[in-house]
């Protein structure tokens, strides 16, 4: 619950920051009666000097009157000469806000850590239940805390076998004096979640969850038409969770029910002697928890699978209730899932990935090294004339996948280099090479970093047009392969079909091509992603370029608006044709004896269903469709 303290007079305000503050702090404060307070609401004494605690109920009036007010004070508190100063307001502060207070406050205060903002006081009350329960004026409209109240008069009063039944059964359970937490009655994995926002992973994680035994409780299903909401889901929170799941991102730690069923999730930690009750997700980088302190979240960021069984483990190891027995998941999840999706059609369907994969590599690169004083600029001008991919370690030696023979040949002019080492090139990439001091993510990066120049070199030497993206380079057909408006034969088998790499439209030419990634997981391949490069058309064969990144971006937003996947694809087939000839495979030269292989038609993936979605253009037809050419309204969205 948090609390805006309205319900609270000046006086009962100061109580409240007495007894929180010096919780704390760990002193008691003197209290003293109505009247002029000299500049103090509470004091402790020391032999050093005081510790000077005010109280400033300024909610309604806001900051800029308490800032004037604090300015009238600064004069009672340079003659207190305080040890220390503790600055207690209803205002909700600001960073910036309790600057500027320090500022007006001057030496007494030793940081702004000691002026304590509403929502500072109502991390406090979080932290100190008890306290909150002892100041009856502040929760007497809290369901919650009177629920706590009520529950333990009647329980001080009857002994637990003196309860009439028809009163035992509106209770909670006792809570049991042992660490144990999943007693009989708490059953089911509760979700702290925000609205829209979490509602696709939470569909995503239930019915997983569900599979492996346990019972989830969620705002999106569990509540049926009727119900009262907030005491249905305070109920089900109070009585029956055995664990929850808050799932942490600012959007939906921010949200005040959010807020709410955490304070009461808090609370039933230290009720129930679990430390470990709520098991915080973490969606996004979020703020720190006031009351989870350092609790180690279970990471969702990187991968939601990898978290899954994160979760799983943890929920395991904490021995949260479950029924391997009777697994039953709720159809209602994947129904609600569905809602407005689009309809799936039980047929299977090939689909046509951006991987190529590696079809041979090479079993190991080499390690040279100078055997005697070498010529850096040499040595330099020695990689670039050689042509194919090397790398530099350390400042005596490289990485190379050439014979010793090619390699004395190639670097002559740099100077004398012998074969100290040659390591398996999997076992390079997926342990890195110790005697060399290279770690894994470094070998890695530099067998990727070859592969990429290998891919470049290859490229050029087949003359495609290179172009330097923000983040990668790309290569197209040149207006030589490809010219404008020309088809590009691809497919075999049957599946003869064509292709343009280049054509005009709305007075621009457009050129497609590709950048290629290596990647080594889950096996080697390349994948490519498809560009899209524009030039004004100007009845030269290539156009004239344009330097402007965003009016390129504006071109790829509108011209290539209306293309569809089977455009996107047959182009990339079409690249492929025109990368790899007449072979099935893409050779790229390591060296003179040695290349990487890459199968030249991209990986397929079969689908066990598939999408009813309107197809009504044959695949030849959508070359030529007006939308494939661009939107004809998007004139205006091109120009300068």
């Amino acid at each position: 619950m948090k609390y805006d303290f309205a319900t609270l007079s000046a006086d009962d305000f100061e109580d409240l920051a007495r007894d929180l503050i010096g919780r704390e702090c760990g002193v008691r404060f003197e209290a003293f009666t109505a009247g002029t307070d000299d500049g103090m609401d509470g004091r402790h004494a020391m032999a050093t000097g005081a510790v000077i605690l005010q109280a400033k109920h300024y909610l309604r009036s806001g900051f800029s009157k308490l800032k004037s007010k604090m300015r009238e004070e600064r004069r009672s508190i340079d003659e207190l000469a305080p040890q220390r100063y503790i600055l207690a307001t209803s205002v909700a502060l600001t960073p910036a806000n309790k600057e500027d207070l320090a500022e007006i406050i001057g030496p007494a205060l030793i940081s702004t850590g000691d002026i304590f903002g509403a929502d500072d006081l109502n991390a406090s009350l979080r932290s100190h239940s008890d306290i909150e329960t002892a100041h009856q004026k502040l929760w007497q409209q809290n369901t919650p805390v009177l629920e706590k109240v009520l529950t333990s008069i009647v329980r001080k009063a009857m002994a637990s076998e003196d309860v009439p039944p028809a009163l035992a059964s509106l209770l909670p359970p006792h809570p049991s004096k042992t660490t144990e937490v999943a007693h009989a009655g708490r059953d089911i994995i509760f979700l702290i979640k925000g609205s829209a926002v979490d509602d696709e992973f939470t569909l995503w994680l239930a019915p997983k969850l569900e599979a492996e035994g346990y019972q989830v409780f969620a705002d999106i299903l569990t509540l049926q038409p009727g119900d009262r909401w907030k005491r249905e889901f305070t109920t089900a929170l109070r009585h029956r969770a055995a664990k929850v799941l808050l799932l942490c991102r600012d959007a939906t730690l921010a949200e005040s029910n959010v807020e709410d069923d955490l304070d009461i999730a808090l609370e039933l930690a230290k009720e129930l002697g679990d430390q470990r009750f709520i098991i915080p997700l973490r969606m996004e980088t979020f703020r720190k928890i006031k009351g989870l302190g350092d609790t180690v979240p279970v990471d969702f960021v990187r991968n939601w699978g990898e978290g899954l069984d994160k979760l799983l483990d943890t929920l395991q190891r904490q021995k949260a209730p479950r029924r391997t027995d009777q697994i039953l998941i709720n159809p209602n999840w994947e129904i609600f899932r569905r809602r407005g999706a689009v309809p799936i059609v039980d047929e299977p369907e090939r689909l046509t990935s951006n991987w190529l994969r590696v079809a041979e590599a090479p079993d190991v690169i080499r390690y040279f090294e100078s055997s005697g004083v070498i010529n850096r600029s040499r040595l330099q001008s020695s990689i670039e004339a050689y042509g194919h991919p090397c790398a530099l370690v350390g400042g005596a030696g490289f990485f190379a996948f050439g014979e010793p023979a090619e390699i004395d040949m190639a670097f002559e002019a740099a100077g004398r280099f012998r074969l100290k080492h040659e390591i398996p090139l999997v076992e390079f990439t997926e342990n890195g090479f110790a005697k060399l001091k290279v770690d894994r993510q470094t070998a890695s990066n530099l067998i990727i970093a070859m592969l990429k120049t290998a891919w470049f070199n290859y490229c050029k030497r087949n003359g495609f047009v290179e172009y330097q993206y923000s983040n990668a380079v790309g290569f197209h057909a040149s207006a030589e392969q490809a010219p404008t408006g020309k088809r590009i034969p691809w497919g075999t088998q049957g599946d003869n079909r064509s292709s343009m790499l280049r054509n005009s439209a709305k007075g621009h030419i457009w050129q497609f091509g590709v950048t290629a990634m290596p990647a080594f997981w889950p096996f080697w391949h390349f994948k490519l992603k498809s560009r899209v490069l524009f030039a004004v058309d100007n009845q030269t064969p290539s156009g004239h370029a344009i330097d402007d990144a965003k009016k390129l971006h504006r071109l790829r937003r509108s011209i290539c608006k209306g293309w569809r996947n089977k455009q996107w694809y047959g182009r990339m087939l079409a690249f492929l044709e025109l990368l790899s000839g007449e072979s099935a495979f893409v050779r790229l030269p390591l060296s003179d004896s040695a290349e990487v292989v890459l199968e030249a038609a991209p990986m397929l993936f079969s689908s066990p269903v598939s999408t009813a979605l309107p197809d009504i253009l044959g695949e030849d037809e959508e070359e030529t469709d007006v939308s494939t050419l661009g939107r004809p309204d998007s004139e205006d969205e091109v120009e300068e």
